[in-house]
């Protein structure tokens, strides 16, 4: 199968709604129609007041972006594919508002937040074939890494169909729905991480001595290309990094310094607070959505 080519899994005759028209379903119906998995006229982008963005979505796009609440909910209505990418704090109206409106023969797939499989089924109050995915910001530039869960009564060819769709967007992975605030903990949150350690690394540059512009460009370069060694070579980090770190060389005085002072063991405290608070503002939504 060549890049272009479409997969066996159907997506392309299917019509696709996105319940919500941020930055994430925006990332989302781009890698869609960039990899020809679906069609601009097949693809409805609906929020629920936002003229502007919806205007902006089909002059870039030529996706179809319905105006009246009758033609928003006709395009809900008859999608394939239902993807629910409202904020949290509207996460609630948005699936009640569903409630009249999809049923069995539908796919949801939510990238919202902490919102449980669980939570979801609740409020629809239907049996639907339901995809909670956790995406994260990359995603955006097609680099995203995003953790996928399937409710009991997703097919396998729906199955193959979801993770075909976020292939579009970088890596995919399976796992079961618990897992997926370990998998916000590593990934969803990660980027920024990245970009802690970045700052740190431009702020130690220009302290002793470079041209900020031109320790940053430094850093990104490093960042990019460890991240690529790894990638391309196959290798374990840890055996890249011993391949770089001579005895009593300036590489190891760095790593020295870095576990005196718990780089390892904070990295893993933070993931682990991450993904506990993924679990906390979950239980969070549930709690306000369901009285």
């Amino acid at each position: 199968m060549t890049h272009n080519e479409s997969p066996a899994t159907g997506i392309p005759e299917r019509r696709i709604a996105f319940y919500g028209a941020g930055s994430m379903a925006e990332a989302i119906a781009r890698g869609l129609l960039d990899r020809r998995l679906a069609s601009a006229d097949r693809l409805f982008m609906i929020n629920r007041s936002n003229e502007e963005r919806l205007h902006e979505l089909r002059e870039r796009y030529g996706v179809v972006t319905p105006s009246a609440d009758n033609e928003k909910r006709e395009a809900l209505r008859q999608a394939d594919i239902i993807f629910l990418a409202v904020k949290p704090k509207d996460a609630q109206d948005a699936i009640l508002s569903l409630r009249d409106v999809v049923s069995s023969g539908q796919m949801i797939v939510s990238v919202i937040a902490g919102l449980s499989i669980r939570t979801i089924e609740q409020l629809l109050d239907k049996p639907v074939s339901i995809v909670r995915t956790m995406p994260n910001t990359s995603s955006t530039i097609g680099l995203g890494a995003t953790g996928i869960s399937f409710s009991e009564s997703v097919t396998q060819a729906e199955q193959d169909a979801a993770i075909e769709m976020f292939r579009c967007l970088g890596v995919s992975i399976v796992v079961e729905e618990p897992l997926l605030d370990t998998v916000t903990g590593l990934s969803g949150s990660g980027p920024a991480y990245i970009y802690y350690m970045m700052e740190a690394m431009i702020q130690a540059g220009t302290a002793l001595g470079l041209e900020e512009a031109d320790a940053r460009k430094l850093t990104v370069q490093t960042v990019l290309g460890a991240a690529r060694m790894v990638e391309i070579t196959g290798e374990e980090p840890a055996d890249l990094r011993r391949k770089v770190t001579s005895p009593g060389g300036t590489t190891q005085a760095a790593i020295e310094t870095l576990e005196q002072h718990g780089f390892a063991e904070s990295v893993t405290k933070a993931v682990s607070r991450s993904a506990q608070r993924a679990g906390e503002l979950g239980a969070m939504i549930e709690r306000s959505t369901i009285q």
